[in-house]
């Protein structure tokens, strides 16, 4: 009886087809009642209709599984990425099915279109494939793989739960970071917006004396060793290496702006992400601290292979908080445990002269000990509403307002540059790019 009561009142379900035959052999009933000659018709289509159904019925609840579908997902999903996911679906009905597939994907998506339609021969087996974009870090559960199957009569369709609950931790952008390191192997860098810098002068690293070879720097030439060798003789630099880069993430409250679905912590930590990796790839040293009211995580530089890893572990865990930054801690932070100068990437966001008067104080006594880079966000709303004709009084002073935080932005940089603070004002989206480009300028200068 369960068996039975399960089949009729959850996995049986009546198509489309099957109400407008019985609503054309109803208007038929009706006819016939004006009509009497064609009593006979109606009940001809119905036991048809009865007949047509059973055999519908049977064909596919004649096996007790008609089919099998499976999801192929990663092991983790990248945040802001598009991730590729897929279902796999094989037919062992000995007959052609219509197959509509619902993936119960995780709520945060917000999305109620994931179905799928396709057909299927008998023995064939289809790899469904779509993608999926998270917009925040942490863990998304899957449900269940539903598959309702029809067959040719379309009468009835049958529904077949595949139990495949899984959770899938959503990491920072380790697809981006992936993107940049093949690029930078292969040198196509350029491919994706990061700028060739022209290197000034020499490195200060001195590698070895070795024999002249034609198109070497002239300058580069060893007299006293030339003299002794009786040959030219010129000295090898290299870049330096093993130079610290910190990336200081603020994730205080001034950080959770949402923009295209991300706050600002999110497109910090995916630009962090990927400035360690660069960083590890030029055999520097990568290390990381976060901090709002109290420190956070403090990663210290390392160049050891399993940093990157460290570092992205550390990023995943990380969230927004809802009070001040503490800048006097954060001081007292990068003093422990910066032992040598470093290059610093302080990101957080202003929107005011007032929000940077009231840190500058302390970001004054890092720039003393390390070369200090602050990178903030352009408000792009406000920039939109500055760019747009005012059509009434009321559109004047919001756009007289939108103009001035757009100003107070190119002030913030004006007033950092007089305490030789290096800064970035940017996009989100830009983020990355600006700010790899700018690890490579202060790099190839020897400003590190």
């Amino acid at each position: 009886m369960k068996k039975v009561f399960r089949l009729f009142y959850t996995d049986l379900f009546f198509t489309g087809r099957i109400f407008m035959a019985l609503g054309c052999n109803a208007a038929l009933f009706m006819l016939a009642f004006f009509f009497p000659w064609m009593e006979t018709i109606p009940l001809l289509l119905f036991l048809t209709l009865t007949l047509l159904f059973i055999t519908d019925l049977a064909m596919l609840y004649g096996t007790q599984k008609g089919v099998f579908a499976k999801r192929h997902a990663p092991e983790r999903l990248s945040n802001s990425d598009e991730n590729e996911l897929g279902i796999y679906i094989e037919n062992w009905y000995p007959f052609n099915v219509s197959i509509g597939i619902i993936d119960e994907i995780p709520f945060q998506f917000q999305k109620r279109d994931i179905w799928f339609k396709t057909a299927l021969k008998p023995r064939q087996r289809k790899l469904i494939s779509y993608s999926l974009r998270p917009t925040r870090r942490g863990e998304y559960e899957f449900g269940y793989i539903r598959v309702f199957v029809t067959s040719a009569l379309g009468l009835v369709r049958r529904r077949y739960n595949f139990s495949q609950g899984e959770t899938l931790a959503v990491y920072p952008s380790f697809l981006q970071m992936r993107k940049y390191e093949l690029m930078a192997i292969s040198n196509n860098l350029s491919e994706i917006g990061i700028k060739k810098i022209r290197r000034l002068g020499h490195s200060l690293e001195f590698e070895q004396v070795k024999s002249y070879v034609q198109g070497d720097d002239y300058r580069t030439i060893n007299w006293k060793a030339t003299a002794r060798h009786g040959s030219l003789m010129t000295n090898s630099y290299i870049d330096e290496k093993s130079q610290q880069v910190y990336c200081v993430i603020d994730k205080s409250r001034a950080m959770k702006m949402p923009f295209e679905g991300m706050s600002l912590l999110d497109y910090a930590i995916n630009a962090s992400l990927v400035l360690s990796n660069v960083a590890l790839l030029k055999e520097d040293k990568a290390g990381l601290i976060t901090v709002a009211e109290k420190i956070g995580a403090v990663v210290p530089a390392d160049r050891r292979p399993t940093q990157i890893n460290k570092i992205l572990e550390v990023l995943y865990k990380e969230k927004t908080r809802y009070l001040e930054t503490n800048m006097e801690l954060l001081y007292a932070t990068i003093r422990n445990v910066v032992k040598q100068r470093s290059l610093v990437v302080f990101f957080t966001n202003y929107e005011s002269m007032y929000a940077l008067q009231r840190q500058l104080p302390f970001l004054k006594r890092i720039a003393r000990f390390h070369l200090l880079l602050v990178v903030f966000f352009e408000n792009t709303e406000l920039k939109k509403v500055s760019e747009t004709t005012a059509d009434d009084v009321e559109g004047i002073y919001i756009k007289t307002i939108a103009e001035k935080f757009a100003y107070d932005k190119k002030l913030i940089v004006k007033e950092l540059a007089k305490y030789n603070i290096q800064s970035i004002l940017t996009t989100p989206q830009n983020l990355t790019i600006n700010t790899i480009n700018r690890y490579l300028e202060l790099k190839a200068r020897q400003k590190i």
